[in-house]
């Protein structure tokens, strides 16, 4: 991958593997806007978006994909409200996500990515991108153990409720990755970089990418 033209980073990651923050924090020192699928999901939720209206508009009136691009960007810092009660955004795995809203978001993704470099988390972006001339996928995860402590600390949760919070997600993400991409978020073929969390800051995280990439 190279940041000197238009690039776009996909992490996927584990709950409480601390890999949104990664995210985030790799955004902010590459200079390029950060998206999660919490905010493209508000976002396609709010905008009522097909794929054939998304390209009609962007087609029609520049301006108003200017504006949606910099909603998004705005849109983070609610976002992140956005994403409580469940941890980091999840609901309930039998809310199934309609293959219209999956072209949806998928369209959203591969629009924003074509219009900037820029860093996005989850939602398949691994797969929606996979076509990309300068994309880098990386993977993000944990031990149990490191898991389970992270997301107790982080939603104030016990042992017991984090584990099950843990398991809801891992399960929903699974499927939906499943579900519409054919394969598993756990094949590591899919990505150009794992990294296991343990032991290691966001901080560090972000800047282990940023020397891979060189």
């Amino acid at each position: 991958m190279n940041t000197k033209d238009k690039f776009v980073i996909t992490i996927n990651r584990e709950l409480g593997s601390g890999g949104r923050t990664v995210g985030e924090i790799l955004a902010e020192k590459l200079g390029v806007p950060f998206f999660d699928k919490a905010l493209i999901k508000a976002l396609t939720k709010e905008y009522n978006l097909k794929p054939e209206e998304i390209e009609k508009l962007k087609g029609q009136r520049y301006s108003w994909w200017s504006e949606f691009i910099r909603a998004v960007v705005i849109g983070q810092s609610w976002s992140r409200g956005s994403e409580c009660p469940a941890p980091e955004g999840e609901g309930d795995p039998s809310l199934i996500t309609t293959k219209e809203v999956f072209k949806s978001e998928s369209q959203i993704l591969r629009n924003l990515a074509d219009a900037g470099s820029c860093v996005i988390a989850g939602r398949s972006g691994f797969f929606v991108l996979k076509d990309h001339p300068n994309k880098l996928s990386v993977l993000i995860q944990a031990s149990p153990e490191y898991r389970i402590a992270r997301v107790m600390e982080r939603q104030g949760l016990s042992r017991e409720d984090a584990q099950k919070a843990i398991e809801r997600v891992d399960k929903m993400r699974e499927n939906y990755v499943s579900n519409f991409a054919k394969t598993s978020r756990y094949d590591t073929r899919n990505y150009d970089l794992v990294i296991k969390s343990d032991g290691k800051s966001e901080e560090e995280i972000a800047d282990l990418i940023l020397k891979y990439i060189g």
